[in-house]
């Protein structure tokens, strides 16, 4: 056992349960202290919506980790480098896990070799991944771009891997604390306090995600292959927030998949997700220019649509289709929304309305409480048709048939837009085909009470379609 003390630093990893940096250090340190460094940057007017998840992670998690005398302190710095040269001159060992995202690993690789030269000791675990991305590539050793070959290959991979023991945390001697001043948790949350319906949704705890984790797979996930393109049940896990902060390791995940007994469709249509989570992973290691732009290089001639009118409707969730305005409106109040909704809205923003998808990657990713860089990313690409393994751009999503096959009797709809909720179901996904007279009869008059659709969606459908045809000459 070392006498020094040894800081965990936390990142995306709010855990007790195979969390192993904390568990490395409260077995080989007699004091312990985890540390999470709020970096401005990378928040302020990108990730509010997760500005609030961190502060009820933090809060929640100081709880938990008080049972096994670890403090939990908050530093504000304006790089994470400032803070390791500050607090590397002090007798210090320093431990985390990684994030594998091209900034996180470049920065473990600078600051690893700064913790060298100073002869001061360091360890890096493996990261919320099954796998690290650079086990799994081709027989020539070059990144996969189709989902399915790389899952092929990915998931005998870390089946086929000796599981690690889990390491239990051991209570620290007592209870230390290593920074000169530790900032108030408050100071994390965003100035806007649109947040605060959140609560009705969500506990951002561990508790809570090992608690809807174990609830699904009991309960749900037999019938996940069929429901999981049902917006107004719940047919999926709702875990994404828990995984993309650390409260669940995938890893956690999987294994309570795997002790089903019976392992039926929608066992094997969530692993497929699970899969898709590591495919985003090692695309956006490989081909780290797509966080910037197109994965295709094609598309830098696509002549995208600057209309900020329709891009403050699609956001509002006023463009007049309700699939669409419930999905927006579904992210607005609770942070999150429904995977199958999310292409839907995606395409009709890239599609219908031509707008470039970095817009809406970005309005995801300042709204999305489960925002995750590489999901977010390959997620948009590939539904603007410019990823890899993406969805072909002819391939334009009818938002009326959407509604009508997987909402068909309008519960979502009518839920997230209620000005629609007495309309009569065959109308619920077309709402401007109603009469004036039926309009008036159900107190629902479009362009009134509910907008007219703001783009047709034939006349869109062709304008998309001519606009591809002159990036594939």
């Amino acid at each position: 056992m070392k006498s020094n003390p040894a800081i965990v630093w936390l990142r995306q990893d709010f855990r007790i349960l195979r969390n192993e940096a904390l568990s490395f250090a409260t077995n080989n340190h007699a004091n312990v202290s985890a540390i999470y460094i709020f970096k401005k940057k990378k928040f302020d007017n990108k990730r509010e919506a997760q500005k609030w998840w961190i502060y009820e992670s933090l809060k929640n998690f100081k709880f938990d980790l008080e049972k096994y005398n670890v403090n939990l302190e908050i530093a504000s710095y304006n790089t994470y480098q400032d803070f390791f040269e500050k607090y590397s001159k002090k007798n210090l060992s320093f431990y985390w896990n990684k994030i594998y995202e091209p900034d996180y690993i470049n920065f473990d690789r600078k600051i690893s070799k700064f913790l060298k030269n100073k002869n001061i000791s360091y360890k890096i675990f493996k990261g919320n991944i099954l796998n690290e991305y650079q086990e799994v590539t081709k027989k020539d050793n070059t990144p996969f771009k189709v989902f399915t070959h790389f899952w092929n290959t990915a998931e005998p991979i870390y089946i086929k891997k000796e599981f690690r023991k889990k390491i239990s945390l051991k209570k620290s001697l007592k209870k230390i604390k290593i920074l000169e001043t530790s900032n108030k948790l408050e100071t994390i949350l965003p100035k806007k306090k649109w947040f605060k319906k959140f609560h009705n949704y969500w506990t951002p705890s561990e508790k809570k995600g090992l608690e809807i984790l174990n609830k699904f797979v009991e309960n749900q996930i037999m019938n996940y292959g069929e429901n999981r393109d049902i917006p107004g049940v719940f047919g999926t896990s709702r875990i994404s927030p828990y995984l993309a902060n650390g409260q669940i390791n995938v890893e956690t995940a999987w294994d309570v998949c795997e002790n089903i007994k019976s392992k039926s469709r929608g066992y094997r249509k969530y692993i497929n997700e699970l899969g898709w989570r590591e495919f985003s992973h090692s695309l956006i290691n490989y081909f780290p220019s797509m966080l910037k732009g197109n994965l295709r290089k094609e598309f830098d001639n696509f002549p995208w649509v600057k209309n900020n009118q329709h891009l403050i409707a699609w956001k509002k969730g006023f463009t007049g289709y309700p699939i669409v305005d419930a999905g927006m409106r579904e992210l607005n109040e609770t942070g999150w929304m429904h995977n199958r909704v999310r292409m839907i809205t995606g395409s009709f923003l890239v599609k219908h309305l031509r707008i470039h998808w970095m817009e809406g990657e970005k309005y995801f990713r300042n709204c999305l409480l489960d925002f995750n860089e590489a999901n977010n990313v390959s997620g948009w690409q590939w539904v603007a048709g410019c990823g890899a393994d993406a969805a072909p751009y002819f391939r334009i999503f009818n938002p009326v048939l959407q509604g009508e096959k997987f909402d068909k009797d309008g519960e979502y709809v009518k839920k997230w837009v209620p000005e629609l909720k007495n309309s009569p179901i065959k109308f619920i996904h077309k709402p401007w085909e109603m009469t004036k007279e039926i309009q008036e009869s159900y107190k629902i008059l479009i362009g009134i009470d509910y907008p007219k659709p703001i783009v047709n969606h034939a006349n869109a459908r062709q304008e998309a379609l001519k606009a591809f045809s002159k990036i594939k000459k």
